[in-house]
């Protein structure tokens, strides 16, 4: 199935000036580089549909020349966001586009009262036209036109591509993908909002929260917490219209994580057993249960409570043991099995700083962890390198820290790059050693990239 895209405003090249001009910003080769963020594209197409050379776009980039022409060139890839948001700013390229926040800059622009509106006789001139709502492209009109006609086939292709945008996460990170994925939520609660049959309304409100959750873990990723939340919360309330309980309580589990994150243990606590209360409403089977002891055990571990993360984790282990092939798991618990269970609770116990029994967890999950999941594997592969160092392993800390790096390189994962910055700070006394002060190098020049 073919989602309708959603175009850019039709703008003319004097109200895009001084950015790109707005037939180049229609493009969809523009359109594809931008949502993947590609900018060694989207400065060459720049240079050759817009007549914006590189000391051009460094002058409105706030970049150098030669910092633009490595770019070009493919070398360095931009994944900062102050630097993504300067070059939104610098060429005029709307913040949906890059997946970011609309700018200050596209805000409708209030006619100034003394300008004359023109007679029936006139022809309006350019003035109007910034005052006017931004035309729809084609593909919106013919959207808006036939409407959409909800089948089983129209569900099922919504949930496939749900599975293949979780895959690409867990491959690629979420920077790229999240313009695709905001953009058919919005599709999602478009056909919901002309749907009545309820049957089909039920099915779409699922999936509506299902991409909701999809988006806020991508902006968690990429430590946008704040963003992240508001998109948790817009999942919730879809999947509080339809009473899905499990789903509500997978939705407070990402809430509970993203609070370990900001050092909010209390609340990561409070939230990861609101997440227990609502399973055990629908019935949650062990795999989800186990799941959900185990963010309660991390909320534990972050407040350097050690009864209560090994209670935590003892409850993870004993609904885990109950877990049977024939149980009734929902789709997106599934990936919790035993390998998952075995390296977070080396996790948990790394939190709690006994490094000796966290290690061979560690070291055994990451052997049959799945390779495809490099995100995963760079997050635990870190988490081994930190509990090695807590054993003064510094070499073999340092060598697990470069495979995590390397496997950074690959995956955009800012949640990743920080605690890749961590494990340097942790390297401070060690910085006389060879391996170490090139490790802390290396980081720090990824980190500015």
């Amino acid at each position: 199935m073919i989602f309708p895209v959603v175009g850019v405003p039709d703008m003319t090249d004097s109200m895009a000036s001084p950015g790109l001009p707005g037939r180049l910003l229609a493009d969809p080769e523009m359109i594809a580089a931008c949502a993947a963020r590609d900018f060694a594209l989207i400065f060459q197409l720049a240079k050759r549909k817009g007549g914006f050379h590189a000391s051009r776009i460094a002058r409105a980039c706030d970049l150098t020349p030669s910092r633009v022409g490595e770019v070009m060139n493919g070398k360095p890839k931009i994944t900062n966001i102050a630097v993504i948001e300067r070059i939104a700013d610098g060429l005029g390229i709307p913040g949906h586009l890059l997946g970011l926040a609309a700018r200050n800059w596209e805000r409708p622009m209030v006619p100034t009262p003394r300008r004359p509106a023109p007679t029936p006789r006139q022809a309006a001139g350019p003035w109007l036209a910034e005052v006017m709502p931004p035309s729809p492209g084609l593909d919106d009109i013919l959207a808006i036109a036939a409407g959409t006609r909800v089948t089983p086939t129209v569900l099922r292709s919504l949930q496939a591509s749900i599975e293949d945008y979780w895959r690409r996460d867990d491959e690629h990170g979420g920077e790229a993908l999240r313009p695709a994925v905001l953009g058919q939520l919005k599709y999602v609660k478009g056909i919901l909002h002309d749907t009545t049959d309820p049957n089909f309304r039920r099915s779409l409100h699922g999936i509506a929260a299902e991409l909701a959750r999809l988006t806020g873990w991508t902006y968690f990723d990429a430590r946008q917490y704040s963003t992240a939340r508001g998109y948790f919360v817009d999942s919730l309330r879809l999947a509080r219209e339809i009473d899905d309980r499990p789903f509500i309580a997978n939705v407070l589990a990402c809430l509970s994580l993203q609070a370990t994150y900001q050092d909010q243990a209390r609340e990561a606590v409070t939230l990861a057993r609101a997440a227990q209360d609502s399973a055990r409403l629908y019935g949650g089977t062990p795999r989800l249960m186990a799941m959900l002891s185990m963010r309660e055990a991390f909320g534990h571990a972050s407040a350097h409570d050690q009864e209560a993360t090994h209670r935590a984790i003892n409850e993870a282990l004993h609904h885990f043991e109950r877990t049977n092939p024939t149980d009734d798991d929902p789709a997106w618990v599934q990936y919790f099995d035993r390998t998952k269970l075995t390296v977070d609770t080396g996790i948990a116990l790394g939190q709690l700083g006994d490094a000796d029994a966290a290690e061979p967890l560690i070291a055994e999950a990451l052997q049959y962890e799945a390779t495809t999941n490099l995100r995963g594997r760079a997050f635990h592969t870190f988490w081994l390198a930190r509990t090695r160092l807590q054993r003064h392993e510094v070499e073999s800390a340092c060598a697990t820290a470069t495979e995590a790096l390397d496997l950074a390189a690959v995956v955009e994962s800012p949640r990743v790059l920080a605690h890749l910055q961590e494990f340097s700070g942790l390297l401070r006394p060690y910085r006389s050693v060879p391996v170490a002060a090139e490790l802390v190098h290396r980081i720090s020049e990824m980190a500015v990239r």
